[in-house]
């Protein structure tokens, strides 16, 4: 367990990590620095960052050429920026608040879930499964909204043994890990994304092995075998603990399911109506939260209860509305292709499908191939143009923003028809992140007819 007592620290960027990472750092007795680009009047949090004795500065070159101990980086800072380049030429150890809490919490049990799609609807039926059997020591955090350090501080981590932590976790988180130890992890899937913040594919790929890097002979990699990418990193970047593999197509694999059932290690686990989630893609999510709350030493019924039960999650084609005949799906954390292909996939009725925001420099190309079930694709944002370009062709709609999107939409719009939101791309250019720009969907979809 490391010693932050006096330790100098600079905490850069505030967000939800960074100030996670300062309430953390003050409580064990460390001397922090904020630096942050928002100008002081615009910190809504500095009347707590005052209260806690911490100092806030700016980026001003000096800050950077101080003597910090360790510095904390929000994971949405790059890292190829130069104040964090020129820490590191300082020799001074730049992690993420992933790596902070890990280095200060007694000993836990670490699930987690990594990957370029699926990750937030598997941790989150994987923290529904394991909470029914040790309720009140287990906690979902890391990129799904919940800082680990706020975790660690609401429960006690400190000093309380013995609690299940799934987490979600980001290429972003991942690149600063040093000592970060899962005792069980997932690469569900494997995807070009965040191209405009890793460079290369390449890069992005090895990002995600590097949750199992520290991993040791018990522990347990849960092996993706029907994804060709990962099979290929997996051998680039050796696992040396345990594998248990999934698929759906295998089903020589330890965990599989065929059209009727779920299967686990051998035996039929339960039937496959019991998934209440649509999509062959949620299938494969039920088949890694099996693995991985088997692992935990669950059995097959305290599985079944809670995948029975369980009815997805916010943001991922969620069912919004049905309207005049037709069905209104939420999935704005459709961030990339891969995820919006999986959406397409999900659907047999014509689908309007409204695309666009930031531009990530992402090929549309991959998705050609689930065009045919497509009605219409309105695009806007950043992005807007290329996708109408690149991918929509005669089918494509150009406009501005979400809401002249589905304004769009409605006039093309029939009886038997899905409006689809899923992105492709992240919401940057015109919303602070995915949910407050699937907030705005539901809105405008709920006040169609008023």
């Amino acid at each position: 367990m490391t010693d932050y007592k006096g330790k100098r620290v600079l905490v850069m960027g505030l967000a939800r990590s960074g100030l996670a990472a300062v309430r953390l750092l003050s409580k064990l007795g460390a001397e922090v620095t904020v630096s942050e680009a928002k100008p002081l009047d615009e910190i809504k949090e500095l009347d707590e960052l005052n209260a806690l004795g911490v100092r806030v500065a700016g980026q001003e070159k000096e800050i950077f050429e101080e003597d910090f101990d360790i510095a904390v980086k929000n994971p949405g800072i790059n890292g190829k920026l130069w104040f964090v380049r020129r820490l590191r030429e300082r020799g001074i150890p730049v992690i993420t608040e992933i790596e902070l809490a890990f280095t200060v919490c007694a000993p836990q049990h670490y699930i987690a879930v990594t990957g370029s799609n699926g990750k937030t609807t598997t941790a989150t039926l994987l923290y529904e499964v394991i909470s029914r059997v040790h309720p009140g020591k287990t906690h979902l955090s890391g990129n799904i909204g919940i800082a680990l350090c706020d975790t660690a501080l609401e429960n006690d981590l400190l000093n309380d043994e013995g609690h299940y932590i799934v987490l979600e976790i980001s290429n972003f988180q991942l690149l600063d890990i040093d000592k970060f130890r899962p005792e069980v992890a997932v690469i569900m899937n494997l995807s070009a994304d965040h191209l405009d913040f890793m460079g290369t594919e390449d890069a992005y790929y090895r990002s995600k092995c590097r949750v199992y890097e520290n991993m040791r002979d018990n522990d347990i990699f849960l092996w993706n075998i029907d994804d060709p990418l990962v099979n290929e990193y997996t051998s680039l970047v050796p696992v040396r603990c345990r594998r248990v593999t999934y698929s759906l197509v295998d089903s020589s694999a330890d965990f599989y399911a065929d059209g009727e059932n779920v299967y686990g290690f051998g035996k039929k686990l339960f039937p496959l109506n019991c998934i209440k989630v649509v999509g062959r893609h949620n299938v494969q999510n039920v088949l890694v939260a099996c693995a991985a709350a088997a692992a935990e030493g669950l059995n097959a019924e305290q599985i079944k209860s809670s995948v029975e039960q369980f009815k997805g999650v916010e943001h991922r084609i969620e069912f919004v509305r049905e309207y005049n005949g037709i069905k209104f799906y939420n999935d704005s954390k459709g961030t990339n292709v891969d995820a919006t292909k999986t959406a397409l996939k999900a659907f047999t009725s014509p689908v309007i499908l409204l695309a666009g925001g930031h531009e990530k420099g992402l090929s549309f190309e991959p998705l050609k191939e689930n065009m045919s079930g497509v009605k219409k694709i309105i695009a806007y944002g950043e992005c807007g143009r290329r996708i109408c370009d690149e991918l929509a062709g005669d089918k494509g709609v150009l406009v501005n923003t979400l809401p002249e999107a589905l304004a769009e939409a409605m006039k093309i719009a029939a009886a038997g028809d899905v409006v689809l939101l899923s992105p492709t791309t992240s919401s940057y250019d015109q919303y602070s992140c995915f949910e407050e720009r699937g907030e705005h969907f539901k809105r405008l979809v709920n006040a169609l007819g008023e």
